[in-house]
Parts: C-alpha cells; sequence; structure tokens
C-alpha cells in the first residue's frame, strides 16, 4: 500500500510534469519566440510553488520520525536553496 504522503507529493510532481509538457507542446504549436518566451516565464513560478508543495508534504510525513535537530538542518537546507536561487 502506497503511503498517502508519498502519493501526494508523487501526485504533485505528475502535475508538474503534465503543465511542463503542455507548455512545451504549446511552443512548438505556437511557433514563435515571443510566446515561448511568456510561456517559459509563466513556467518559472510553478517550479518553486511545486518545490515548495512536495516540500510541505515531505515534511509534513517526517513530523515525529525526525528528530528537531534534524527538522532544523532539513529547513535550514530549503530555506538556503532558496536564497541561493534568489541571488543568481
Amino acid at each position: 500500500m502506497i503511503d498517502k504522503i508519498v502519493a501526494g507529493m508523487a501526485g504533485v510532481r505528475i502535475l508538474s510534469a503534465a503543465i511542463e509538457f503542455t507548455a512545451a507542446m504549446l511552443m512548438l504549436k505556437l511557433n514563435r519566440v515571443e510566446a515561448a518566451f511568456k510561456i517559459n516565464s509563466v513556467l518559472a513560478l510553478v517550479g518553486p510553488v511545486v518545490l515548495l508543495t512536495v516540500t510541505s508534504l515531505g515534511l509534513i510525513g517526517l513530523v515525529g520520525k525526525v528528530s528537531p535537530a534534524g527538522m532544523f538542518v532539513i529547513l535550514a537546507g530549503v530555506a538556503l536553496i532558496f536564497i541561493g536561487i534568489s541571488r543568481l
């Protein structure tokens, strides 16, 4: 039996993949650099939302299984990812 948290994490990733694939097909259909650039800009918003959602689900699933210090390290790692991305 699949864990509900794992199923949720996989479901969000499948949805993300479907959005990415649809965007790629739309880019090919429109066949214009300007349109593809706009679509890509929208996808730049989807990525962080998916990352946060999947990470949040994972953290919910880990509550009670990981020590408070371990949870702090995980949260600090996620924060560092976003700090690193925002400095580009």
